[in-house]
């Protein structure tokens, strides 16, 4: 439970971050969300980065399904995708869930650093 409300934090507070600041608010989210709650071993990354992949999946296809996803398409081509749009979204994601989870990562270390744990 205290995962599943984990990832709906992060979501909220990277999207509300998104509307205001740069690609790289996903960070402060991740950093947030690891400084706060503190997770545990390899859910500190991993959290952080399902989060923000999924953010980032449902909001790029959000943005594509209203023009038929030409543009999605023309950059598949772009990238040797060979016009798969969902392998785009999918790297889209992985590329804001590695950010998210490494600041989420630091934002762990940071909790633990500053309450004194090893």
């Amino acid at each position: 439970m205290k995962t599943f409300i984990n990832i709906i934090l992060t979501i909220v507070i990277a999207f509300i971050l998104g509307l205001f600041l740069p690609w790289w608010s996903v960070m402060i989210a991740g950093f947030i969300m690891g400084a706060v709650v503190g997770l545990k071993k390899a859910s500190s990354f991993f959290v952080p980065f399902l989060a923000i992949a999924l953010l980032w999946i449902v909001n790029a296809w959000f943005l594509a399904q209203p023009n038929d996803f030409t543009m999605t398409k023309k950059i598949a081509v772009l990238l040797p995708l060979e016009r798969n749009t969902f392998l785009l979204f999918l790297i889209t994601g992985v590329v804001g869930g590695i950010a998210a989870g490494v600041a989420g990562v630091f934002g762990n270390q940071c909790k633990q650093l500053i309450a004194g744990k090893k």
